[in-house]
Order: structure tokens, then C-alpha cells, then sequence
């Protein structure tokens, strides 16, 4: 029988490859976005090319109630979710603290936090009551460190950090893993989306090798498939050129 596997953010990027990456070795996949055509387009995708059953929820996870509306929506079969992958989240921005704009800020906190928060309130009560599942939640290198001109989206990622390892000592009388996955540079819509230029990735990713969204989608596949008395707390994955947030070997 295939376990369920919901994703967040799943219309691009880490989500998307995630989504693939568990239909492909035997999850039915929840893939939750805000772009509904593109959740169509990857349902399709996954029911033919990786034979696995896929429901696209289109709502957006800043937004409380259109959470909880997608949930009550769900079909009873659909309810049984083994695996949780918080993953929808952004960086808006890149200003030093006093700078920042208000709406950057706050776009920053109801994804990257709030959101996790929401989605999560709607699973783990029925992960409880079946006394089994497991939360992977995405973070950054940013919740490890602290760099120039990161200042909220690094604390909106130190927040994830704080909240998996609340989760996972809430969770643990219940059976539950609670995971995080801490990825440095991944050439995704990220940087686009930060620095609100299309040509962004060209100039972040400049003489080197980052990694692709497949990368982290593979890590999370491991983390989610070990035996039941294995959990994988924390990961971070860099590619090969990068050392830390800030230190990375060019060939320029």
C-alpha cells in the first residue's frame, strides 16, 4: 500500500522535485501551491509518467483559513498523510536591517513560519491519532548562520530551526519524526524571487557548480525511506564549492 506524502511549495523548485521524487519510489502524493495551473500540470505529470496517484491543493499557506478549508476538503483516503514536507518558503529581499521594507518582512514571516505553522496544525493531530508519520521541514543554511543583509529571512530560518526542535520533543511521545533539511546554494526560482531579477540566478551562481532541487529531493527520499527506528534529525547540504553561507570557491 502507498504512504501519502504531502508537499508544500510543490509548483517549483524543491517541492516539485520532491513531489516527483516520492511519487517515483512509491508515495501518493498532496502537492499544495498557489499557482493552480501548475499543480494541474505536475498532478498530470506524476499520474503518467511515475504512476502514483497525486491531488493538487491550490491555496496559499499565509492565509489561515484558506488552510483550513483545504484540509476540510480533503477525501477520507486522502487523510492518512505518513509524511509532511514543509517546504514553501522565500527570501524577499536582500537590505540591510534598517532598510528593509515592511512588506518584504512580513511576506518573509507568514510563508516561512506562520505558514509551516498552519499547515502543520491541520496534519499532526492526525498523524497523533494514528500514532505514526514524520515531518520533514526545509530550512537554509541562513537558520545555521547569520549573513550581511539576511537579517529576517535568517531569523525567519532560525524560527524553523527552534520550531523543529519543538516539534520533535512534542511529537516524540506520539511516535512522530520531526526532520530538518538545511540546503545552501540550490539553483531554483529562489534568487529570481529575492532579488526580483530574472536573470539572478546567472549572476549568485557565477563560476560554480550549486545545487539542483533533484539533489535536495533525494536527501529528503533517504530521510523519509530509513527503518522506523531510524530518524535523521538534521541535514545540511552544500554543493561541493560552498564552505559556509558566505564562503564559497568561484572559477572565474
Amino acid at each position: 500500500m502507498r504512504k501519502i506524502a504531502l508537499i508544500t511549495g510543490a509548483t517549483s523548485g524543491i517541492g516539485k522535485a520532491t513531489a516527483i521524487a516520492l511519487a517515483s519510489c512509491g508515495h501518493n502524493v498532496i502537492i499544495t501551491g498557489r499557482r493552480g495551473e501548475r499543480l494541474e500540470e505536475l498532478a498530470e505529470e506524476i499520474k503518467v509518467k511515475h504512476k502514483a496517484e497525486a491531488l493538487p491543493l491550490a491555496f496559499d499557506v499565509r492565509n489561515n483559513e484558506e488552510v483550513v478549508e483545504a484540509f476540510k476538503s480533503l477525501p477520507d483516503r486522502w487523510k492518512s498523510i505518513d509524511v509532511l514536507i514543509n517546504n514553501a518558503g522565500l527570501a524577499a529581499g536582500m537590505d540591510t536591517i534598517q532598510d528593509g521594507k515592511l512588506e518584504d518582512w512580513e511576506q518573509m514571516i507568514d510563508t516561512n513560519v506562520k505558514g509551516l505553522l498552519y499547515v502543520s496544525k491541520q496534519v499532526m493531530p492526525l498523524m497523533i491519532e494514528r500514532g505514526e508519520g514524520h515531518i520533514v521541514n526545509i530550512s537554509s543554511v541562513a537558520g545555521k548562520e547569520t549573513y550581511p543583509k539576511g537579517n529576517v529571512y535568517c531569523a525567519t530560518k532560525h524560527a524553523v530551526e527552534a520550531i523543529t526542535k519543538g516539534m520533535r520533543i512534542d511529537l516524540n511521545p506520539y511516535g512522530i519524526k520531526v526532520s530538518e533539511v538545511c540546503p545552501g546554494m540550490v539553483e531554483t526560482e529562489f534568487s529570481v524571487v529575492r532579488l526580483k531579477d530574472a536573470d539572478a540566478n546567472n549572476k549568485v551562481y557565477k563560476g560554480l557548480k550549486p545545487l539542483l532541487a533533484e539533489d535536495v529531493a533525494e536527501t529528503i527520499v533517504f530521510i523519509v525511506t530509513r527503518p522506523k527506528h531510524v530518524s535523521i534529525a538534521d541535514v545540511l547540504i552544500f554543493p561541493n564549492s560552498q564552505a559556509s553561507s558566505t564562503i564559497a570557491k568561484r572559477e572565474l
